[in-house]
């Protein structure tokens, strides 16, 4: 498994990440091509050594304190200047003036790269965001006003979530799901590592464009997940600004696509507004803004079609748990929150399917509490080890989810496969399919029409 794109749930780890990513890109970009080839590339090594700190500092791994940045190797160091960038991150979360500044002088003294320091300064603005909601630059429901964006008849619509990571396997599957020439793309959320302008311009702008649009004025929409918030959903509202131009431009975090025949619609929500400071999966319970389920609502009470509905977050799992325990250790498999936006929803029209990502697997569910097709399709691009089993249910669940018999994701020699979903529009119908990527190409999970 690829190391350095394992990712963490605590968001100053997230932006951690990035940082260390970022300075890797520009060390390499300043170093000569004889350098580069006598010594592993910074962007290949520092992530390794971010991953390896972030795990110890959640408690998965130990490391022992390191020591000043004298007399040690390539390796060595490098780990010694990452190590200063997290007191750095954490010293700006907490306000702490005099711990910013004696990182700073461990800086100016040692051998890391100015590339740390210069950068570490410019990613300040992003520390201390956790829980402030006030910082995202939210977009309104009044300020959207009944916006509903019309898509072809019969369109096809490609599918992806927890997708933008830039690597390989991203582009892989990107390269794929272009060969089926889909008139929408469609994205589920999580830009990592923490949805900086940066990322969201190398990690997901780029390859649509070069990969998926090649040219062509092709839509592209898109909803945030809890890591495109990390950094205050800065990136992520500067990228939607960029990805459609009027009248088929995306206003905020959601929207409303509506076939020119009437016969079908889909909503995007943002669950992402409320998981912006989650320090552990059980932690997040995450909602749906008022007056943006009210916004949904009108748009389902004034459609006489068939509406499906995204987000990034799952409304159920049987694989991960969803909020806190009780007190008395039991565990519930739906969100509370997620599941009365639904009934509120369903009591008003036709749901025929709600697809989500977050958790890093395909899951195809039988109809459960009132969800007639729930799926779950965020095995989008990050590396999860075929030694997890991702498919494990999670002990003292007051009801389990089944999936549909069959519809597992594949596996190859380390990794899980990674995929996508693809909507054909045919009139009252549209047609879902279910594919995963892997070392022996493209293979068709499941398919389906839904109705």
């Amino acid at each position: 498994m690829s190391v350095d794109t394992e990712t963490f749930r605590d968001p100053l780890l997230s932006v951690f990440q990035s940082i260390v990513s970022e300075v890797a890109s520009r060390i390499d970009d300043s170093s000569t091509i004889r350098s580069r080839r006598l010594q592993r590339s910074a962007e290949s090594q520092l992530p390794r050594i971010a991953v390896q700190i972030a795990r110890r500092e959640v408690g998965l791994s130990v490391a022992p304190p390191s020591p000043g940045t004298r007399g040690l190797s390539r390796g060595q160091t490098a780990s010694v200047c990452a190590e200063l960038a997290w007191r750095y991150v954490k010293s700006a979360a907490l306000g702490d003036v005099t711990g910013l500044s004696l990182v700073e002088a461990e800086y100016v003294g040692s051998t890391c790269d100015a590339a740390w320091l210069s950068t570490l300064k410019e990613y300040h603005r992003y520390f201390g965001i956790s829980g402030d909601k006030a910082a995202i630059p939210y977009v309104r429901a009044a300020e959207v006003g009944p916006q509903v964006i019309a898509i072809p008849s019969g369109a096809t619509i490609g599918l992806l979530a927890d997708w933008g990571t830039g690597a390989g396997p991203a582009q892989e599957v990107l390269i794929d799901i272009s060969k089926h020439d889909p008139t929408i793309l469609l994205h589920l959320g999580d830009i990592y590592y923490s949805g900086t302008t940066e990322e969201c311009r190398a990690n997901f702008l780029e390859p649509v464009e070069k990969l998926y649009r090649k040219g062509q004025p092709k839509p592209v929409y898109v909803i945030p997940g809890n890591h495109d918030m990390y950094c205050g959903g800065l990136g992520f509202y500067e990228l939607i600004k960029q990805l459609n131009p009027e009248p088929i431009a995306q206003r905020g975090s959601f929207f409303c696509l509506r076939s020119e025949d009437e016969a079908w619609q889909i909503l995007g929500m943002d669950t992402g507004f409320h998981d912006i400071s989650p320090y552990a999966v059980s932690d997040a319970l995450t909602r749906i803004e008022d007056d943006e389920l009210a916004w949904h609502c009108d748009r389902v009470r004034e459609f006489s079609g068939k509406t499906i509905l995204l987000s990034h977050h799952q409304p159920f799992s049987a694989f991960a748990q969803i909020g806190p325990a009780s007190p008395k250790g039991e565990k519930t498999a739906a969100n509370p929150h997620l599941m009365k936006a639904f009934e509120s929803m369903a009591a008003l029209g036709k749901i025929s399917a709600w697809f989500w990502g977050h958790e890093h697997t395909l899951s195809i569910y039988h109809p459960f509490r009132g969800i007639q097709r729930g799926r779950c399709i965020g095995h989008g691009a990050i590396p999860v080890s075929s030694t997890d089993d991702v498919y494990s249910v999670v002990a003292g669940l007051d009801d389990i989810p089944a999936l549909i018999h069959g519809t597992r994701m594949g596996t190859g020699i380390k990794l899980w496969n990674h995929g996508y979903a693809l909507l054909s529009i045919e009139g009252p119908i549209c047609r879902a399919e279910y594919f995963d990527v892997g070392s022996r190409g493209q293979r068709t999970v499941f398919a389906e029409a839904l109705d």
